[in-house]
């Protein structure tokens, strides 16, 4: 596993921060309407974005770029990588707050209902699609993207990112379909 230093600046990481963590976003929102059959804004933040996902994203990129034509080694690192990452965030989010924002209890091989089995094969495909087939397509509409667009992009999503979080830090996104131990 080479973590080779990928070349690009900062506006390259932080708007694929945003992407990943939108795509983390819609997949909860998806998956929670799909098997509750509610529309629900899942995670902490108020804004159409999981920081987890788009911490994970980053993540996986810096770690397993050079493992790129390699997808079955990607698909294993990913899963076990995301899967201490969801365990801690989920740890240190209940001993902020005292709330889960997600609870595995009841699925198969969860771990403290932190994580579980199904769960880390998700992230293990999802990885390996992000390492494997998103990344290259990334780089070239990246590339075609003017630096000042770029910036302003970075700019325009980190304000909005940061009053969000500066608000839910005191006001964390709580409630039915979000989190559970809390009632607002």
């Amino acid at each position: 596993m080479n973590a080779k230093r990928i070349p690009y600046g900062f506006d390259y990481y932080a708007l694929l921060f945003f992407i990943v963590a939108f795509a983390g976003w819609l997949w909860e929102v998806i998956l929670h309407l799909v098997t509750e059959h509610a529309l629900i804004n899942r995670g902490v933040y108020r804004g159409p974005y999981l920081p987890v996902y788009g911490i994970g994203g980053l993540l996986l990129c810096f770690l397993f770029h050079s493992l790129r034509k390699k997808p079955l080694k990607v698909f294993f690192w990913s899963a076990a990588m995301c899967s201490v990452l969801e365990y801690f965030t989920s740890y240190f989010l209940e001993k902020r707050w005292g709330l889960r924002w997600w609870d595995y209890h009841g699925h198969f091989l969860n771990i403290n209902g932190r994580i579980c089995l199904p769960g880390a094969v998700i992230f293990g495909i999802g990885g390996m699609a992000l390492v494997c087939l998103f990344l290259p397509f990334y780089e070239k509409v990246y590339r075609k993207i003017p630096g000042k667009w770029r910036n302003l992009l970075c700019v325009v999503f980190l304000l909005i990112f940061v009053a969000d979080a500066a608000f839910c830090a005191i006001n964390p996104n709580t409630g039915f379909g979000i989190s559970t131990g809390y009632d607002r």
